[in-house]
């Protein structure tokens, strides 16, 4: 497991307990990163906010080509899951919004990389235009582990 920084909060629902701890790789750049506990003996659900297509210092990878960003995101989303102790095996649900949907459906070699054949739950979602007029790909994920690894 990669090395994390961060803090835990603890939430009441429903008279049960809920940690929430806020992760970030070290030298990574995961927009947010929270895991959360189902108090003692229950999973930990791990949800990752939009990863874009950048570098660890901040740089915007594979301008214009559709291939290099999803390389991209799914390095950053397999470096974040890291982080939590967790694999791209662990996800259970994807948003993934782009902004060209003919360009993302020509790549599923390089989605199948990252996801394999047995894909999670997911939706593609297509959008006019991202956080930078550069990007193209945003994912959200949500990955469930066991605590008694």
């Amino acid at each position: 497991m990669l090395p994390f920084r961060g803090g835990r909060r603890w939430h009441v629902y429903n008279e049960k307990y809920f940690s929430r701890d806020a992760l970030t790789p070290r030298g990574g750049r995961a927009s947010a990163l929270y895991a959360g506990r189902d108090g003692p003996g229950g999973g930990t659900t791990i949800y990752v906010s939009g990863l874009l297509s950048r570098d660890r210092e901040g740089n915007i990878v594979g301008k214009g080509d559709m291939a290099a960003q999803i390389q991209q995101v799914g390095e950053n989303l397999r470096l974040s899951l890291e982080a939590a102790g967790a694999t791209l095996k662990d996800l259970v649900r994807t948003y993934t919004y782009v902004t060209d949907i003919d360009a993302f459906f020509k790549e599923v070699d390089m989605r199948q990389k990252y996801f394999g054949q047995a894909l999670p739950t997911s939706s593609t979602i297509g959008v006019s235009r991202l956080s930078h007029p550069d990007f193209m790909v945003e994912i959200e994920a949500f990955a469930v582990i066991d605590d008694k690894r």
